[in-house]
């Protein structure tokens, strides 16, 4: 009798292990793993998928100027549902910086609260899409350039819609430059989704050097809080103008509803405000109308129309104390640099401290112009023409904003850096 071992169970004699029975039920639940594309048969129509997500994104978007405005024209007798919708639609392209033009002259300052809102749900259509056709961490540049393209044509095609709605009755606004702005918007927007859920973004972070990397990230953080400090100036002068805002708001007589309906419009231009008191920080300020200026230096403005974000403006230049707000940008710039300082210095190690300083001072210097492409951009697109007369010209000079943001921004960065790295150095043992 020959012992049975634990590892190798005895089997009756004259079956073999080909010859055992076979459990089915098993078999079916064996699923085979998913490929990291997705199931084919998940898959949606990339024109199915590009229409729906660009749909979406856009009713989310315009649903709340619709309210908005709703509000504001609550109070009015004339007031119909097909007029607030029209209106709320030309407040829409607007958002979408399409200029509209009215019997008083050219409407072009865009709401970048509205601005920002269509922006972010373009970039999840842009992960809806890619995910729909089956691009999710595949890699793959040109899927991802396909679902991005796919969702600016389908926002074009909105955007076109929309310009023809808004002119049967209302301002007239450019078929071609509405569907050509929509376009790039949609696209660029969506393309960012596309290529954080498709992976490629690892593809060119691990192609850039890596200063070029530490340059951009201390760059947009330095962007970011140099528009913060400018959020919370813009917001301390209106709060300390409070009285004048809400005397302007109380001048509507639009009842209850018609003046949360102005405080809502208000608060979707305070990103705006925002921008503006970033460059009033940086220097070249900005401008409420043709031939006026409010920076530090200066303050030089004729009659302004009642809007409550417009109480929190400056009396005159800075003096005393309030020359402080000067350093503002320099300490943005600062502390960029003692961020980038510590994580280079944590990355690096004390056995490779002697080629530090390349590693430092180079990323420190690349954040200048990073931020000044940031800030300036965001100073073009925060102004533009409230009619043909004197407020023809709002908000800052782009241009202006980012070559002083560009000089400032890495000033600061490098003196922040060498300063962190000097005072951190260990001493040699």
């Amino acid at each position: 009798m020959s012992p049975v071992t634990p590892d190798r169970p005895s089997r009756p004699g004259g079956v073999s292990a080909d010859d055992r029975p076979v459990d089915r039920a098993a078999s079916a639940r064996r699923v085979p793993a998913p490929r990291a594309g997705g199931s084919p048969r998940g898959r949606a129509p990339l024109p199915v998928a590009a229409g729906v997500a660009a749909c979406w994104a856009a009713l989310t978007s315009y649903l709340p100027v619709a309210i908005v405005l709703g509000l504001v024209q609550l109070g009015t007798d004339s007031t119909t549902l097909t007029g607030t919708l029209r209106t709320a639609l030309a407040g829409w392209l607007l958002g979408h910086g399409v200029p509209l033009r009215t019997e008083s002259g050219p409407l072009g300052l865009a709401p970048l609260a509205l601005t920002v809102l269509a922006l972010w749900r373009l970039t999840r259509a842009g992960v809806h899409v890619s995910r729909a056709i089956g691009a999710r961490d595949t890699r793959s540049p040109r899927r991802a350039l396909l679902a991005a393209a796919a969702v600016g044509i389908a926002y074009a095609l909105l955007g076109a819609l929309a310009a023809v709605l808004v002119g049967t009755g209302g301002p007239e606004v450019s078929l071609i430059r509405a569907g050509a702005t929509f376009a790039v918007v949609g696209t660029l927007a969506a393309l960012v989704g596309a290529v954080r859920i498709t992976a490629v973004t690892r593809l060119l972070v691990a192609g850039l050097p890596g200063p070029v990397r530490d340059g951009v990230r201390t760059g947009l953080v330095a962007g970011l809080l140099l528009l913060g400090a400018g959020a919370g100036a813009a917001g301390l002068a209106v709060a300390t103008g409070g009285g004048d805002a809400a005397d302007m708001i109380g001048a509507y007589r639009t009842g209850v509803a018609g003046q949360a309906g102005i405080t809502l419009v208000s608060v979707a231009y305070a990103p705006n405000a925002a921008v503006w008191s970033t460059s009033y920080l940086l220097g070249p300020g900005f401008a409420v109308g043709t031939d006026t200026a409010v920076r530090t230096s200066e303050v030089s403005v004729g009659a302004l129309p009642a809007v409550p974000l417009l109480a929190g403006l400056p009396r005159g230049p800075v003096d005393g104390f309030g020359a402080l707000l000067l350093a503002v940008p320099v300490l943005a710039g600062m502390v960029a640099g003692w961020l980038l300082a510590r994580r280079v210095a944590r990355l690096a190690g004390p056995e490779r401290a002697a080629g530090r300083w390349a590693q430092l001072l180079a990323p420190a210097a690349l954040a200048g112009p990073v931020a000044g492409v940031v800030l300036g951009a965001a100073a073009a697109v925060s102004g533009g023409p409230l009619g043909a007369g004197r407020l023809a010209q709002v908000g800052p000079v782009g241009w202006q904003v980012g070559a002083v943001a560009a000089g400032v921004i890495a000033a600061g960065a490098l003196l922040g850096a060498a300063a962190t790295r000097v005072l951190t150095r260990r001493p040699a043992q």
